[in-house]
């Protein structure tokens, strides 16, 4: 089946607004109206409206980085998938591993994010990967199935039509290390049999990306692989040119 590449940048805690704007409009004009590859941002949440005003009139897509399973309340700090929404965003990265490492994020809290996100009609990308010790340690399987399955518990199949997933091994996250293109594969092929168990034929729709060390010259092969359907990059894309070298590689994949 033809999945449409989908290249995503995550920011993560950099880029002020008007630098973030700088970079988006120098996307925008290179990716125009219309794009063979889906391009997405995600700033931080005080660079969202920005990078959307930077990104007008383009097919440059602009999401946030996290959101709180509730639609409002008294959660000091938090945005909930409505209000990432009404600010115009298309997109939510979840589970990240900065998150679940950092922030005390589980596999029932990343759930309960999903389903609202899912509540809003906004795609959701949700992280998934393990530690080098869990895949030195032969577990590499045991992780990747209990961080899917747990992130979609409770969620009927016909709810996630829109789901992306993003696999990213820890040790290759800003390591500058990669994972091999076999190596990469390997996971996103057994990650899409456990989709196949929980999806049926559905999950031949989900796109699956690669994530951790992603630069222009490995993102060619990377993209070339069965299961892999595009990247999160992080550092590389806070530079407008590294990121559109990514987006042309994507397409000679």
């Amino acid at each position: 089946m033809s999945r449409r590449i989908l290249i995503a940048g995550n920011w993560k805690m950099h880029l002020s607004p008007d630098d973030g704007a700088a970079v988006v409009s120098q996307l925008a004009s290179t990716v125009g109206p219309a794009s063979d590859v889906e391009v997405l941002v995600c700033p931080t949440f005080v660079g969202i409206s920005s990078a959307l005003q930077a990104a007008k009139g383009s097919a440059v897509q602009v999401g946030a980085q996290n959101c709180h399973w509730e639609p409002k309340g008294a959660f000091t700090g938090e945005l909930s998938a409505e209000l990432l929404q009404a600010a115009g965003c298309s997109h939510v990265i979840l589970g990240h591993s900065e998150r679940r490492q950092y922030f005390g994020e589980t596999e029932e809290t990343v759930c309960l994010r999903l389903q609202a996100v899912l509540r809003t009609g906004l795609v959701p990308v949700l992280c998934i990967g393990e530690t080098l010790e869990e895949r030195e340690s032969g577990q590499l399987e045991t992780v990747l199935r209990r961080q899917v399955t747990g992130a979609l518990a409770g969620i009927a199949p016909d709810q996630l039509s829109s789901l992306v997933v993003a696999y990213e091994p820890v040790w290759a996250i800003g390591t500058g290390v990669v994972a091999s293109t076999e190596q990469a594969q390997e996971a996103h092929a057994f990650v899409r049999s456990v989709l196949r168990e929980i999806l049926g034929s559905a999950a031949d729709a989900v796109r699956i990306l690669y994530g951790g060390s992603v630069k222009p010259n490995n993102a060619q092969e990377l993209m070339s692989q069965a299961d892999i359907d595009g990247a999160l990059v992080g550092g590389a894309s806070l530079k407008a040119e590294d990121f559109l070298a990514i987006i042309s590689a994507s397409k000679q994949g």
